[in-house]
């Protein structure tokens, strides 16, 4: 029998005890939520932790940056108020000039940042196909690219980018790589492990999974000046997560490993369940087998393909519409990760220039019983295509 009073404690363990917080004075076993704006200095007149103002942070906050970084193994994270702010902090510390290499589709907010700055001569910007790593190699520029940008899987069409190969090849054109893994959280994929310097979520997605937090979280592997000047920018911008938002945080990622487990579950019985359906032109979904990236997603994530897919209806845009309008389980909404399942016609939301099939539609499964969410669908696919 194998000796495991001295085994490294899962993961999943640690996110359910928030790091095994524990007041030392009270016995409370739930970090409190610090609403102060300010803080006082000691008697000597030195700064008591790192933040003396809430601009600084707070340590409800960095009590889930510390679950974060610990769940990543990254040396440090921060978590801003959105995840459009902790994107911007990094954007916006580029130089005037500087070459960045992004996927041609990916989070559309993100998308129209880099593009509106190409607009203003702030950047250059080359785009590869997600996945295609011939691509990546192709737009990267020794000497001259500085970041590359990861998403993966890609939003909405779900493709899967070789993290570790786009690694080296950011690597060795001297850049960094930075990934945005907000459909596979760090129970699944540990992108600073696999080669990144820098690892992003939405932290209002599948880290939080109620639906009732905006919040960004950017971890990196290795300090260094950049990231020093990330966190100063933060400062300035007043971006720094707040601690009733971090309360409710902390308390979505108690359950991270248990709701993700769970989507994946319900996510696979559904692309079983739609694939070759005679309504449905494709589902696209990396846990089906059938996916073209599925052998890189399934060594990426251990299997935890998580809970977001793609369907594209037969039938127009309008059709596609009236199915999400139609279901009576699904909210029409926009977001993922939650517990309740939502879904949305993507073009209707990312708008005109956005590369996406005018009848996909975007579904984010939550932990409901997964028949039942069959049977919205099937219904709705019904009364729209009839």
């Amino acid at each position: 029998m194998s000796d495991r009073r001295n085994r490294p404690l899962s993961p999943s363990t640690k996110l359910a005890q928030a790091l095994r917080y524990l007041d030392r004075e009270t016995g409370a076993i739930v970090p409190p939520i610090q609403p102060s704006a300010t803080y006082a200095r000691d008697e000597d007149y030195a700064v008591r932790r790192s933040y003396m103002y809430r601009r600084d942070g707070n340590p409800t906050t960095e009590q889930a940056e510390a679950i974060i970084a610990d769940l990543e193994g990254a040396a440090d994270c921060m978590l801003f108020s959105s995840g459009m702010s902790a994107c911007m902090s990094v954007i916006d510390t580029l130089k005037t000039g500087d070459h960045v290499v992004v996927p041609e589709v990916m989070y559309h907010g993100v998308l129209q940042q880099f593009q509106r700055y190409v607009k203003l001569q702030r950047l250059e910007v080359s785009y590869y196909r997600p996945g295609d790593l011939d691509a990546l190699r192709d737009a990267c520029r020794k000497g001259k690219t500085r970041l590359v940008w990861v998403e993966s899987p890609n939003n909405p069409d779900w493709d899967v980018t070789d993290i570790a190969a786009a690694a080296e090849l950011a690597h060795a054109a001297g850049a960094k790589l930075l990934t945005d893994c907000t459909g596979t959280p760090p129970c699944a994929t540990r992108a600073l492990e696999l080669g990144a310097d820098f690892s992003f979520h939405s932290a209002t997605k599948y880290l939080n999974g109620h639906s009732d937090v905006t919040a960004g979280a950017l971890s990196v592997r290795n300090m260094d000046a950049w990231w020093e000047e990330i966190e100063g920018h933060r400062k300035l911008q007043g971006t720094v997560l707040q601690s009733f938002d971090a309360f409710l945080l902390i308390r979505g990622m108690r359950t991270l490993t248990l709701r993700y487990e769970r989507a994946t579950l319900n996510a696979l019985r559904i692309a079983t369940h739609f694939e070759g359906h005679p309504q449905v032109r494709k589902v696209l979904y990396p846990g089906l087998e059938s996916h073209p990236d599925h052998d890189i997603a399934k060594r990426q994530t251990h299997g935890m393909y998580g809970g977001m897919m793609s369907i594209i209806v037969k039938g127009d845009e309008q059709a596609a519409i009236d199915v999400a309008r139609f279901c009576e389980l699904f909210y029409p909404a926009t977001s993922l990760g939650g517990v309740e399942s939502l879904i949305e016609h993507r073009k209707t939301v990312s708008g005109e220039g956005f590369k996406v099939h005018p009848a996909l539609l975007r579904l984010s499964i939550g932990i409901e019983d997964a028949d039942d969410l069959i049977a919205d669908l099937e219904q709705a696919l019904d009364r729209a295509l009839g």
